[in-house]
């Protein structure tokens, strides 16, 4: 193995059942690297993650080496002692723990001291945070910390116990242009201290910003590795798919039908104000800005779940009050929230209880008890329409990929048949061919008169999905644009600006 080589693995193979998740996979991660990772939600991602920091053990035969060590699999105690580190979406820091205790607390807890020297755990966290150049206060609780400062604690304790290798999960999914900047920045700090990074995204975009070499796998097979320099997000698309994928912009412009949503002035203290905007039937409407710009605030406050403190709200031309989300689903809204995982499912239950959850009134039988030959056969129904990739509609909504976990938030809200419905982030965390396949159901609800609100933090999302947009900052509308009139390079200036 070459000395620039810091990660090999060789004939790496994984079943699940009758299911093959990896096939003769080989790969080499050099030190000093920022490699990017990439691949179809299902493709096997997550299951080579969990191989190299020893979660799941390969099938016989594999061969993984480590500074030139070979070893047929890992655990996770010799993955982490060997400095292999991963930081996942979720973080796994203690919110009530402070800067300095979530730093050092992997470093002591190797060290075996039967007792807590809390000077040891400040010098750990403040030798860390210097090595890094970081200027964080050891004394704050992580919970009153912003994500990007509590994803940089992440990052610092596996610095603080040695890692050579540090993984990074989709670390950008809920940051703002500005975190991400300033994230990328320290990825690069790290990568000229000789830290090993592995970069896994959706967003084709910064893994061909940030990485030197990148890795795609489709269908639990390595498709290649490959110099920056020698792929695009157009290639990247098609060794991940397999397929051409491209999104022609719509043409932009107000549809014809009638106004069906009308906002006047609409303001809640701290997080919006004087809110004015119409929406037609048929249109999709993009609500662009940075995270905090009040955008997701503003559609809480439209499904009921966020009273304004002022301002009107018209739908049909009638004013209404909507004062709770039963409220909101009466007068034909539905509601697709920013994080699926919280607030768009249940996920150890079903699937064929979170698609029935919005339209039981549907499903009703004798006695006004929930028919369940009936409730099958909509779920059954739903699953096949929206194309959801699923075991069956009894497996917990947690086992599908996180596409298919999106397209059953959609389900059940596009079947409760909303006139309006608002999309907050529909495609975050999810492959390219699944945002291909929500871009498209999209445009069919917009030609069907289902009036859309896209919100979204991506300029390519809403020039090539929307009609209009609205730029939305600091809890204020600061422009509005029609797709054709404005490119994605200085939309993303304007969001940064």
């Amino acid at each position: 193995m070459p000395n620039d080589v810091l990660v090999s693995l060789r004939n790496v193979n994984k079943k699940y059942g009758g299911v093959v998740a990896l096939k003769d996979v080989d790969l080499d991660i050099h030190k000093g690297e920022i490699h990017g990772l990439v691949g179809e939600n299902g493709s096997g991602k997550s299951t080579l993650v969990k191989i190299i920091t020893g979660v799941v053990e390969p099938e016989p035969g594999a061969k993984i080496t480590i500074e030139g060590k070979t070893y047929p699999h890992l655990t996770p105690l010799l993955a982490f002692r060997l400095g292999i580190h991963v930081v996942h979406q979720d973080l796994s820091l203690f919110p009530n723990l402070t800067v300095a205790e979530n730093i050092a607390i992997h470093k002591y807890v190797e060290k075996g001291s039967k007792f807590v020297s809390w000077q040891d755990i400040r010098k750990i966290a403040r030798e860390t945070l210097e090595k890094l150049g970081i200027d964080m206060d050891l004394d704050m609780e992580v919970g009153n910390l912003s994500l990007a400062d509590q994803q940089l604690v992440a990052i610092c304790r596996a610095i603080a116990s040695d890692a050579k290798l540090v993984i990074l999960d989709e670390p950008t999914s809920s940051l703002t242009s500005k975190e991400v900047e300033r994230l990328f920045d320290f990825m690069n700090l790290l990568k000229d201290r000789g830290i090993t990074i592995l970069f896994i995204s959706h967003r084709l975009d910064e893994i061909l910003e940030i990485t030197q070499r990148i890795t795609v796998l489709r269908d639990g097979k390595k498709i290649g590795t490959f110099e920056r320099n020698e792929v695009d997000k157009k290639k990247l698309t098609y060794l991940m798919t397999g397929k051409e994928i491209s999104y022609g912009a719509l043409k932009g412009g107000l549809k014809g039908g009638e106004k069906i949503l009308e906002v006047k002035n609409l303001t809640r203290k701290g997080q919006f104000e004087n809110i004015s905007f119409s929406l037609h039937k048929g249109e999709v409407l993009g609500i662009i800005g940075p995270r905090g710009s009040g955008r997701t605030e503003l559609a809480l406050s439209l499904f009921g779940m966020n009273p304004p403190d002022s301002g009107e709200i018209h739908i049909d031309g009638k004013r209404v009050s909507i004062r709770s989300n039963q409220e909101a689903i009466s007068l034909g809204l539905g509601y697709v929230p920013e994080n699926r995982l919280v607030q768009g499912l249940v996920l150890d239950q079903p699937v064929v209880h979170n698609i029935v959850i919005t339209n039981l009134k549907k499903l009703l039988g004798r006695f006004y008890l929930v028919d369940t030959k009936r409730k099958r056969s909509f779920a059954e129904n739903a699953v096949k329409t929206f194309g959801i990739k699923t075991a069956g509609i009894d497996v917990p909504a947690k086992t599908l990929s996180g596409g298919n976990q999106q397209k059953v938030v959609l389900a059940k809200w596009i079947l409760t048949a909303p006139k309006i419905l608002i999309l907050d982030g529909p495609t975050i965390g999810i492959d390219v061919a699944a945002k291909e396949s929500i871009y498209n159901l999209i445009r069919e609800l917009s030609e069907r008169g289902v009036s859309i609100i896209l919100i979204s933090d991506e300029p390519s999302e809403v020039i090539n999905n929307c009609d209009r947009i609205l730029l939305m900052k600091n809890g204020r509308i600061q422009g509005e644009y029609l797709p054709s009139e404005i490119t994605e390079e200085e939309l993303d200036r304007k969001i940064k600006e």
